[in-house]
């Protein structure tokens, strides 16, 4: 079995909509082989709070506008740590970065094929650890009095 022409078009959507929010290191996997209950899961990730709500929220609007489907279920918002949208066909993980590592997502699904994805998505893979070596660099530099 694999995933449905319509989750194909909700994985794309839903990742060109984080890319547009500057998430970092998307990657979809086709788990309607090892999974019943979806076809395909979505991770994204971002570096602050702020920034995984507002990932979250361009995917839910532009996958109702464009779309029109509406996730079933939405898990995480409070904390905006690791947000679920469960769209039936689709699963989409919106995590903090260090939710990202620690989870390790990807280790789970490495044996699903990865969904092919936009440009714009496939251009964030490896931001994540870009955006970590800036910011320890940056609070190097502040420990050090050199701010």
């Amino acid at each position: 079995m694999t995933a449905t022409d319509r989750s194909i078009e909700l994985i794309s959507a839903a990742a060109q909509a984080a890319a547009d929010k500057l998430a970092h290191d998307i990657i979809a996997y086709d788990v309607s082989d090892v999974l019943s209950i979806t076809d395909a899961f979505l991770l994204a990730s971002a570096p602050n709070d702020r920034q995984v709500k507002s990932i979250v929220d361009e995917i839910e609007e532009r996958l109702n506008k464009e779309l029109g489907t509406k996730p079933v279920r939405r898990e995480g918002d409070r904390e905006a740590r690791w947000v679920l949208l469960d769209y039936v066909d689709i699963v989409v993980h919106v995590q903090h970065s260090e939710e990202r590592v620690f989870y390790a997502l990807e280790r789970l699904w490495k044996d699903c094929p990865e969904l092919e994805l936009p440009a714009d998505a496939k251009a964030t893979r490896g931001k994540a650890a870009e955006h970590a070596k800036l910011q320890a660099e940056e609070d190097t530099a502040d420990f050090g009095g050199l701010r």
